[in-house]
């Protein structure tokens, strides 16, 4: 006998609970998106892997170790999405979508990174991503993090804190950048060997380490904040200014750099201490060259990612998700003479009352069993047809959460007393 098939490790399956959290969230999200005038964008799983060395850069952790890229028959490298941004810039590049327009898109999917699965982190992992092109001002900004509180309110998600940074200009950023490697030179016997590493190919990521040894090293770096230009200052007060407006609470993290290199002035995070390390479940930022670096036209850009598990851990762990839809109506077939009238029935009480969820009971079962079940769907209402009903032409209407009688109607009259039972 041949060994049984499993799932790829961090490739995983969802169903149940976690299925119906997963569309609740997404659900809820789309419905917050399109409040703010989002359109979706669907979007390939897998792109060149040039369009992700070019934009993420060639040296940092995702296209060093991370990315699943293999060689397609043609012999062109190919790369299964490690994230959605760069992908949306190529699409909206190809399809001319950003010429003299503003857009503002979202796509949500799963993306690839080849990396040690843990607890919110999965080599294969789903993600809602918000994309804002041709709109250079803060309110725009403003805007991405005031919809993304927003979204947590109607969730009912507490106790996440948002984060917020500037990395300035990108001319600023690299002047930085000098500084930084020459202040790190000093204290690399202080190291740990991920900084070490960085310090030759992204020294800003060591500002974000996790190592609690490293803590001395960056407290004592120069902040990039002090060392913005004029204009990402002021863009940044702005944003502040915005955000105290609306009484959305936040942090200054100087700290705060993001992992991938074609950030810019803002970046923001929301973070939660409940998923244990992976405690960032959305983040972004803007990324204004990010499209002339891909072979676009200069457009303005800035948007985020949601990590879908993440956010579903916590909804969980709260208890916040919605069940699915109950039905409002289960139809009970005792015999075979019930299975075709019962399947007449219960199309003419959808076309009817299309408001109304109907269950028809399928692959027969005693009426004890099936009763059980009505019971247990949370149905308001039970339809009841046997030999007797189907021979009168009638259905039996059982109360299943309200103490009245049982009742026998037409089978032309059921529509018509479901939808008074529905709107008293």
């Amino acid at each position: 006998m041949s060994k049984q098939i499993t799932a790829i490790r961090g490739m995983n399956d969802v169903f149940g609970e976690q299925a119906q959290a997963f569309d609740y969230l997404v659900d809820s999200a789309q419905s917050v998106l399109r409040q703010y005038g989002f359109s979706p964008i669907r979007l390939p799983i897998v792109e060149k892997t040039e369009l992700f060395a070019r934009s993420i850069g060639e040296v940092t952790d995702i296209v060093e170790k991370e990315m699943y890229t293999f060689d397609d028959r043609n012999g062109d490298s190919l790369t299964l999405r490690p994230e959605g941004t760069a992908g949306c810039v190529r699409a909206v590049i190809e399809n001319g979508l950003a010429h003299n327009q503003v857009q503002k898109l979202y796509y949500t999917g799963p993306m690839f990174r080849y990396e040690r699965p843990q607890k919110g982190r999965y080599r294969q992992f789903h993600q809602l991503g918000v994309e804002v092109f041709g709109l250079d001002s803060v309110d725009a900004d403003a805007e991405l993090i005031v919809l993304t509180a927003r979204l947590w309110e109607q969730l009912g998600l507490e106790n996440l804190e948002l984060q917020i940074n500037s990395l300035g200009s990108q001319s600023a950023r690299q002047a930085y950048r000098d500084l930084l490697v020459e202040y790190l030179e000093t204290r690399q016997s202080d190291l740990d060997e991920d900084s070490l590493r960085r310090l030759e190919t992204n020294p800003l990521r060591i500002l974000d380490t996790k190592n609690p040894e490293m803590k001395e090293v960056v407290a004592k770096a120069p902040k990039l904040i002090d060392h913005l230009d004029e204009d990402s200052k002021q863009h940044y007060q702005a944003l502040k200014a915005y955000l105290d407006d609306v009484g959305i609470a936040y942090v200054e993290n100087p700290n705060l750099v993001r992992g991938l290199d074609y950030y810019n002035r803002t970046v923001f995070e929301w973070v939660t201490t409940e998923l244990g390390a992976q405690g960032t479940v959305c983040a972004g930022g803007r990324y204004d060259g990010l499209v002339e670096q891909i072979g676009g036209k200069p457009t303005p850009a800035v948007g985020f990612a949601m990590g879908i598990e993440r956010l579903m851990a916590l909804l969980m762990d709260h208890q916040l998700v919605v069940p699915a839809s109950q039905p409002d109506v289960y139809i009970v077939l005792a015999g075979e003479s019930a299975k075709r009238p019962g399947l007449v029935i219960s199309e003419q009480i959808r076309d009817q009352l299309p408001h109304l969820t109907v269950w028809m009971h399928c692959g027969g079962g005693s009426f004890k069993s099936q009763f059980k079940k009505a019971d247990k769907s949370g149905a308001a209402i039970a339809l009841v047809l046997g030999e007797d009903e189907v021979a009168q032409q009638k259905v039996a209407v059982k109360y299943l959460r309200e103490n009245r009688d049982q009742m026998l109607l037409d089978w032309s009259e059921v529509s018509h007393h479901l939808a008074e039972f529905s709107n008293p």
